[in-house]
């Protein structure tokens, strides 16, 4: 009876050992929050109206399964200083200056803005199973709305008539449209949960389309569609929160 009683006691303390084991195999999941940064080029009509750009955003990713299938919401701001296209050339001087209400010349950058917002649907393909089951090449594939436009900076020492909130519309070549994502990089999401981050190459296509009735300085309204296209690098430091614990995973 005695020995009967022991191995049942030493049953009961093996079974907790067992299902941890059952869990290695079957991760519960990771809530993954970006924070990246980037650099990109233009092509396609974007080519024409701006120069490179840098790219700076975040977003939320739920990776769960053997499988590693990712699903998340991506948000992106873009800022750059080139701008190829002059759409207030029609008030300049002949040596090209703005002149103000006070008779002084007003200092006028033009300078990119936009935005991107969309879903991602991806897979991480591992590198090591045993030390880092969440981590290695990770594919996204996306689809979002792309907008941007042409910022008129203000001199704030001189006054522009031409140029104030009401008028900037006329001149700020505002576009947007529907946009496909894609990314191919490589996710580390190590064991001590110390070094964690996302690098890789991105690129999107937007087909867009102005959304300004009317343009000043081509005297007409412009409807027609856009290709954009950008090329890029992005690189980011990632959060996890784990639903299930380290030891369930690793051990």
């Amino acid at each position: 009876m005695i020995p009967k009683l022991l191995f049942f006691v030493l049953g009961l303390c093996f079974i907790p050992g067992l299902l941890a084991q059952g869990t290695l195999t079957e991760p519960k999941g990771v809530l993954l929050t970006r924070f990246t940064y980037g650099a990109q080029l233009p092509a396609g009509t974007l080519k024409e109206r701006f120069g490179a750009n840098f790219i700076a955003g975040g977003g939320l990713d739920w990776q769960w399964g053997k499988k590693n299938w990712v699903l998340g919401i991506d948000g992106q701001y873009l800022f750059g200083n080139t701008v190829k296209e002059d759409p207030i050339s029609g008030l300049r001087t002949v040596e090209g200056y703005i002149v103000g209400n006070d008779r002084e010349v007003a200092d006028i950058p033009l300078r990119e803005r936009g935005w991107y917002l969309g879903l991602t649907a991806g897979k991480v393909f591992p590198v090591n199973d045993k030390q880092s089951p969440r981590a290695g090449f990770r594919v996204n594939f996306g689809v979002g709305f792309l907008q941007h436009k042409i910022r008129i900076q203000d001199d704030p020492l001189r006054s522009v008539p031409q140029l104030t909130e009401v008028y900037k519309k006329g001149y700020d070549r505002l576009s947007n449209g529907l946009a496909l994502q894609q990314f191919f990089g490589y996710q580390a999401l190590s064991k001590d949960r110390r070094s964690n981050f996302i690098a890789g190459l991105e690129f999107f296509q937007g087909f867009t389309r102005s959304r300004r009735s009317f343009d000043f300085a081509t005297q007409s309204a412009t409807a027609k569609g856009r290709v954009d296209v950008l090329m890029g690098i992005r690189v980011g430091w990632i959060l996890p929160f784990y639903a299930d614990k380290a030891e369930d995973i690793y051990y």
